[in-house]
């Protein structure tokens, strides 16, 4: 008992990496911090956390325990083992420099780091496989929260359930967290993630390669983006897809990077040419980019469901960002540029 302070890391993460929609995502060296103050010395008070929060979306995100999705997700796991609220006088400072909506995985870090914000405060002793579970009850998408919990460059997927688990398929975000954009808080535990809900493997990387992130200054929502696809796809463009996938798994891993292999092994038909509406340019900036036009270029994508362009390159970041810059500003865009690398260590926790 007494004061404790910690600190809690998050990666962002950029899934689909061309044409691995909904299956591989990578964590990149841009994180989300949590840093937690605790005074167990006070008890017998209600919930008390005070959050404070800056960087992108300080003027936007809420900052009540229940209503913050950190904090949401972090009293979701701490309910499940029976504790209804933060200690008194938790004091939770936020830094996230992940921008919002562009495909970074910026919900995907506050739900990560609201689990381990959760197992740290309730000091349960979860592993990280345990962890990910109850990120999975909140985050159906494996892809960009295990990069961000694992780390790496990974694939995951969901395992489908037994027949006597069909009543779980499908957890009500009401249930989860329920107070207040869920209804009233009923005050039972909530419902306990089945243990390995997701199954996921860290494949390797060449240490030669960095992701070149162009961010565009608006957002495109994971719901709109969605809204475009089609709902049956011909097999064709999945069999162009898998192909591609098999290859690029393995061709990122070896080094020296081969940028042709790589180049192709990232063209996509699932998901890139129906977002284009979304993303003015989009188009072009996927044909005008290459390997021969730009040395030092491996491949490039949508970074998860865009707008943020992902490059992957060895070198020549400069000449590689102003060509892609330059077709945005014909659509009168402006952007950030970052260059990244693999965060291969994932979420992380330190005692301060």
């Amino acid at each position: 008992m007494g004061v404790r302070s910690f600190k809690i890391k998050v990666p962002c993460s950029s899934a689909n990496i061309g044409p691995g929609f909904d299956v591989v995502g990578l964590a990149l060296s841009l994180y989300l911090e949590i840093n937690v103050t605790i005074n167990d010395l006070i008890v017998g008070v209600p919930q008390n956390c005070q959050i404070t929060y800056e960087g992108e979306g300080a003027a936007e995100l809420p900052l009540e325990a229940d209503r913050n999705l950190i904090t949401r997700t972090a009293l979701y796991v701490l309910k499940c083992h029976d504790i209804r609220s933060f200690p008194a006088t938790t004091q939770v400072h936020i830094k996230n420099p992940i921008p919002l909506g562009r495909g970074l995985g910026s919900s995907g870090a506050a739900v990560v780091g609201g689990v381990l914000l959760g197992n740290y405060v309730g000091q349960l002793g979860l592993t990280k496989d345990r962890l990910m579970d109850y990120t999975l009850m909140i985050e159906r998408h494996p892809d960009n929260v295990t990069a961000a919990m694992m780390g790496g460059f990974v694939g995951s997927y969901l395992r489908e359930l037994d027949a006597k688990d069909t009543e779980r398929k499908e957890i009500p975000l009401a249930e989860v967290l329920p107070e207040p954009a869920g209804g009233i808080d009923t005050g039972l535990r909530p419902p306990e993630p089945p243990v390995g809900i997701g199954h996921y493997i860290k494949f390797g990387w060449a240490k030669e390669v960095k992701a070149l992130a162009i961010i565009p200054n608006f957002e495109v929502s994971t719901a709109k983006s969605r809204s475009v696809l089609p709902k049956v796809y011909e097999a064709k463009d999945l069999i162009f897809n898998l192909q591609r996938l098999a290859v690029l798994t393995t061709a990122l891993t070896r080094s020296p990077p081969d940028a042709d292999l790589i180049y192709q092994a990232m063209q996509d038909k699932v998901h890139q040419p129906y977002r284009k509406s979304l993303i003015p340019g989009l188009p072009q900036i996927l044909a005008s980019v290459t390997p021969k036009s730009h040395p030092g270029l491996l491949g490039i994508c949508l970074s998860g469901a865009g707008p943020t362009i992902l490059a992957l390159a060895t070198h020549n970041f400069d000449n590689i960002s102003s060509e892609i810059l330059a077709t945005f500003a014909k659509e009168d865009i402006k952007c950030d540029v970052k260059i990244l690398d693999l965060a291969y260590d994932g979420a992380t926790y330190t005692a301060l």
